[in-house]
């Protein structure tokens, strides 16, 4: 995939990590994207070193696996903020 559906992914993937753990976060849509980017990279590693799949392009498999790689990094964020 290209940087331009990367990004775009990770925004749809931040978005929905927001979406499913709402809370104060300051920020808007740099930092959605951010972390939704982010996410998807470390989402895309853990799964490949642990043989579920990687991040192949805009399929259901790949959407969760970012999806869950930028909840993962949203709680990371908080967790380093809040300390």
């Amino acid at each position: 995939m290209g940087i331009i559906s990367w990004i775009i992914f990770g925004l749809v993937a931040g978005i929905f990590a927001k979406f499913l753990m709402p809370g104060d976060d300051s920020g808007g849509f740099i930092k959605t994207t951010l972390l939704g980017v982010a996410g998807a990279l470390v989402g895309g590693f853990i799964a490949t070193r642990i043989g579920f799949g990687d991040v192949t392009g805009f399929n259901l498999r790949s959407f969760a696996i970012a999806i869950a790689g930028a909840l993962l990094v949203l709680w990371g964020y908080r967790k380093l903020k809040s300390s």
